[in-house]
């Protein structure tokens, strides 16, 4: 039988279409910690009036924290062309810079947008009053957490720790463990983010969607065992 191993799928903006960067994990995590939570709909309109008890705004929120971990000897050993040249060359640094860079931000001019956030902050125009300026907005790419075929789901990466153990004669790392914690991006939110790409929120919307139906065929099935455990009580 064949295993089947998790993954990172960002999705970066070209001209014509969008170019996959996929980072298989190497060595699925032994464990993996998969985080729910609710939020009230008191809370999130301020309201403190006496309402239903059920009534929720949206989507409840959901994150997961994992550990991976790479090694570039085990890439050589498999000797897969291009895994082993890069093993041998840079190590782990290639998977590690790929998940490094689901935290920066892409597209537009990220200068232009420096320069603007400092006329800002300092309010350049001499003695008259501060001028409000309208900072351009950046973004971070399009993400899938691929676990095996029932869970593919658009996520933003919100932490990442390296704890880089063994190196080469470049110091490039050769062994690394990385810590994620990754946040599930529901269609609401998708759908702010059209603006900035449509065919990236399309197809994140389509995985989330597809990963609920799979929940909710799930949940039905799962009557049956409601119903062998019932028939044990009585």
């Amino acid at each position: 039988m064949t295993l089947l191993k998790g993954a990172l799928v960002a999705f970066t903006p070209t001209f014509l279409v969008p170019v996959p960067n996929v980072t298989v994990f190497q060595y699925n995590p032994e464990s993996l910690t998969h985080t729910w939570n609710q939020p009230d709909q008191g809370a999130s309109t301020g309201s403190t009036q006496a309402g239903n008890p059920l009534a929720v705004p949206g989507m409840p929120g959901e994150d997961f924290s994992l550990t991976v971990i790479f090694d570039s000897s085990q890439d050589i050993a498999d000797d897969v062309p291009v895994s082993a040249q890069l093993g041998e060359v840079s190590g782990v640094y290639t998977r590690l810079a790929a998940l490094e860079m689901l935290l920066y931000p892409v597209g537009g001019n990220s200068m232009g947008q420096l320069l603007g956030m400092a006329s800002a902050a300092l309010g350049l125009g001499g003695g008259t009053p501060p001028v409000t300026r309208t900072v351009p907005e950046s973004t971070i790419p399009v993400c899938l957490f691929v676990w095996g075929p029932f869970r593919i789901l658009p996520v933003r990466l919100t932490a990442l720790s390296i704890v880089e153990k063994l190196y080469d004669s470049a110091l490039n790392p050769t062994h690394a463990e990385v810590q994620l914690k990754l946040r599930v991006l529901t269609p609401a939110e998708l759908q702010a983010a059209k603006a900035d790409n449509d065919t990236l929120s399309s197809l994140a919307t389509v995985a989330y969607t597809y990963t609920l139906g799979v929940r909710q065929v799930g949940a039905v099935a799962n009557l049956g065992n409601a119903a062998a455990s019932l028939a044990g009580i009585f």
